[in-house]
């Protein structure tokens, strides 16, 4: 691919020291993403600071017969890499991270490549939340537009719901604003859609009068996993709105970073949050509180806190993974979980985890997105620590072989969030939306511009398909 284009003085419509190509000191170092078990290796990439920047990159780009692929952290790169970089340029857009409530129109303001603490501290400062996920370092922009289930989303819904526009850099280099009245069809194909409709500049989303939760966890050894999964698998279907948990068997190994009481050990853990009193809390936890954690940390505390209760790891990490959705979770699929990741099982994932879904996640929300709601009862996700290609091989078929064991009560969804290998993107969304996404795309990346981890292919009036 031709980049004879570049000069000395500015590469890709960007000062030289701000975009990065195989051979630069600085390559290695900006292409990593989050997951640093995907060796991406792409054309270039390219580090804007505004709106204006990116439009000269995605234009300069194009010109040279280039793709644009963008991305704040490269938590869910996989897909991506694996479909191939070498005509791509990765537009970095982490320089692009402040944060602004606007607590009298209930909304706040995010740059295209901010991760989610600042948002949550900008809300909390004025007594508010926003729907963030289970992790501080994960960016905005991806986590939106793939869906977003986070600690109220049985009560609130969806991330990409609260959504009340975006600004993205389209094909031709253009910044547009999609929001219920501008561009209200790229504003419908955006919240779930994913990124291959363009580069996201800025995000505006509601806040909700959340100052504080009852929210926490309980913790077991796994050899209560039995009892425990059965319990919470009984009642987390019909459980209030108010309530969103998950529940995980952790095979923690011996590292530092971690309590002595934790390192080398196997538990089994329900975390989530309440949106009501302690005493709705505690009623809802009963059951579960009657088979005697170790640990139980639930009570009343900041709002702002949950950013971190999941525990998920911070920084750049080794990892993979493979998850599916779960129509059900009857009696067998139980006993399937448990065989398959429980006390006595051997296997090298860190982790086997439902999410717990229904409540308002299970309900199409008025006004919402291509995925506006999630049909299910459970997401289920495995993954394991790859340090090495070894370990990633290894975890990678024991993750496999977790959600194959669940195979029979899968509902045929994918949650692309949660999918970090290529998948069939069509199986996210509605009967019937599919053919609707794609001529959108066609229309705001007519010439295909655009990669994306998850991509919405073309679809012209003519009836032309394209990637």
């Amino acid at each position: 691919m031709s980049i004879d284009f570049i000069d000395t003085d500015s590469r890709l419509g960007l000062p030289a020291d701000r975009v990065s190509f195989p051979g630069d000191a600085s390559y290695d170092v900006q292409r990593m993403p989050w997951n640093v078990a995907i060796d991406q290796c792409p054309a270039a990439v390219a580090v804007p600071r505004n709106a204006d920047e990116v439009s000269a990159v995605v234009r300069a780009a194009a010109a040279a017969g280039l793709r644009v692929a963008p991305q704040s952290t490269g938590h869910n790169a996989g897909p991506l890499a694996a479909r191939g970089l070498d005509d791509v340029v990765v537009v970095r857009t982490s320089s692009m991270s402040s944060a602004v409530s606007d607590p009298a129109r209930g909304i706040v303001r995010v740059e295209g490549g901010t991760i989610w603490e600042p948002a949550v501290d900008a809300a909390a400062a004025h007594g508010r939340a926003v729907l963030h996920g289970s992790s501080p370092d994960v960016g905005i922009a991806g986590y939106s537009l793939g869906g977003g289930i986070g600690w109220y989303a049985r009560k609130l819904g969806l991330a990409a719901n609260s959504l009340t526009a975006v600004e993205l850099v389209i094909g031709d280099g253009t910044l547009v604003r999609a929001s219920a009245e501008e561009n209200a069809a790229l504003f419908w194909a955006l919240r779930g859609g994913g990124g291959s409709f363009g580069v996201v500049t800025a995000l505006e989303f509601r806040s909700y009068p959340v100052e504080t939760a009852y929210a926490g966890m309980l913790m077991w050894d796994v050899a209560d996993a039995e009892p425990v999964l059965r319990e919470w698998s009984q009642w987390a279907p019909t459980a209030p709105d108010e309530i969103s948990t998950s529940f995980r068997i952790l095979r923690l190994p011996p590292m530092p970073d971690l309590p002595p009481f934790l390192q080398g050990r196997s538990v089994v853990v329900v975390d989530g949050a309440v949106l009501g009193s302690d005493d709705e809390g505690a009623s809802l936890l009963r059951g579960l509180r009657s088979l005697r954690p170790e640990l139980d940390t639930f009570g009343r505390v900041p709002a702002s806190s949950l950013v971190r209760l999941h525990m998920d790891p911070e920084g750049p990490s080794p990892f993979v993974s493979d998850s599916e959705m779960l129509g059900s979770l009857p009696e067998a699929g139980v006993s399937a979980f448990l065989e398959a990741v429980g006390p006595d099982a051997t296997t090298s994932l860190l982790l086997a985890e439902l999410r717990q879904l229904g409540g308002a996640l299970a309900r199409p929300h008025g006004g919402g997105g291509v995925l506006s709601h999630l049909e299910g009862e459970y997401v289920a996700f495995g993954g394991a620590i790859a340090a090495t290609p070894e370990m990633g091989e290894h975890g990678y078929a024991d993750a496999q072989r977790f959600t194959a064991a669940l195979a029979p009560w899968t509902n045929g969804r994918k949650y692309l969030n949660f999918a970090e290998t290529p998948v069939e993107v069509e199986r996210a969304y509605p009967d019937g939306v599919w053919r609707q996404l794609a001529g959108i795309r066609a229309a705001v990346d007519p010439h295909g511009t655009f990669a994306a981890n998850h991509p919405v292919p073309r679809l012209f009036e003519d009836g032309r398909a394209q990637a």
